[in-house]
C-alpha cells in the first residue's frame, strides 16, 4: 500500500446547479514534504473565509470547497500545490461541468492561484498577502478574469510593493485588476473585517454577473 498522501477537497453543503464555484486555498512554506494536516494554521487560517463564503452563498448557489494539500511547501520545479489544486479543479469539472471558478488564496496559496488562471473555467482570484517573488506570477490574466489583491502594509513574510506592482501590471494588460492595501501584516489578524468584507464582495459580484449570464443565455 502507498504512503503518499492524497489532497483533501472539503467540499460542504452540495450545491445541485451552482453559479459559481469558489475554491480556497491556504499557505504553507517555500520548501517542506511534509503533510499537510487539518490543524495546521495555514489551513486553519482559511476556514473563516470557507465559512463567511458559504453564509454568504447560501441563497446565490455558491459553492464553496476548501482544499488541504499533501505536503506543506511549494517544493520548486514540481509546484505540489499547483498540483493538488489542479486536482481539485478536475474535482470540480467533473461534478459542475462548465461553471465559473473563483479561486482565493493567502499567501503561498496566492501563489497557486495565480498559476491556475490558464484554466479557461476561472475566471476570478483573490490573492490574500500573495507569495509572488517572481513578481510576474499575475502576468497571464485575461480580459475575461478579475484579479483582486489584498495585502497588508507591515507585511514583513511577502512583498506589498510586488503585489502591488503585479496587479498594475494585469491592469495594464487588459485585466480587470484591483489592488487594496490593508493596515497590518501577513497573517490578517488586524483589520479582518476588512479582508473578510472585501473578499464576500469580489466573490458576491462574480456570482452576480455569472447569474445575469445564466439568465441571458435561457432567455
Amino acid at each position: 500500500m502507498s504512503n503518499e498522501p492524497t489532497p483533501v477537497l472539503r467540499t460542504g453543503r452540495r450545491v445541485s446547479e451552482p453559479a459559481l464555484v469558489v475554491l480556497v486555498l491556504g499557505g504553507g512554506k517555500d520548501v517542506s514534504r511534509a503533510r499537510s494536516r487539518p490543524w495546521h494554521l495555514a489551513g486553519l487560517r482559511m476556514w473563516p473565509f470557507t465559512w463567511m463564503l458559504r453564509r454568504a452563498g447560501r441563497t446565490r448557489g455558491i459553492s464553496v470547497q476548501q482544499l488541504q494539500y499533501r505536503f506543506r511547501g511549494w517544493n520548486a520545479p514540481r509546484r505540489s500545490p499547483v498540483e493538488d489544486a489542479r486536482w481539485a479543479l478536475n474535482r470540480i469539472h467533473d461534478e459542475y461541468p462548465d461553471v465559473h471558478v473563483v479561486v482565493v488564496g493567502h499567501s503561498m496559496g496566492g501563489r497557486t492561484a495565480a498559476a491556475l488562471i490558464d484554466d479557461p473555467c476561472v475566471v476570478g482570484v483573490v490573492a490574500l498577502a500573495p507569495w509572488w517573488p517572481e513578481g510576474v506570477e499575475a502576468d497571464g490574466f485575461g480580459a475575461h478574469q478579475a484579479l483582486l489583491v489584498v495585502h497588508g502594509t507591515a507585511d514583513k513574510w511577502t512583498d506589498p510593493r510586488t503585489s502591488r506592482h503585479a496587479t498594475e501590471r494585469a491592469k495594464a494588460r487588459a485585466a480587470s485588476a484591483r489592488y487594496l492595501s490593508v493596515p497590518g501584516g501577513h497573517f490578517m489578524l488586524r483589520n479582518p473585517r476588512v479582508w473578510s468584507r472585501a473578499t464576500r464582495d469580489f466573490v458576491l459580484g462574480i456570482a452576480a454577473d455569472a447569474r445575469a449570464d445564466c439568465m441571458g443565455r435561457q432567455s
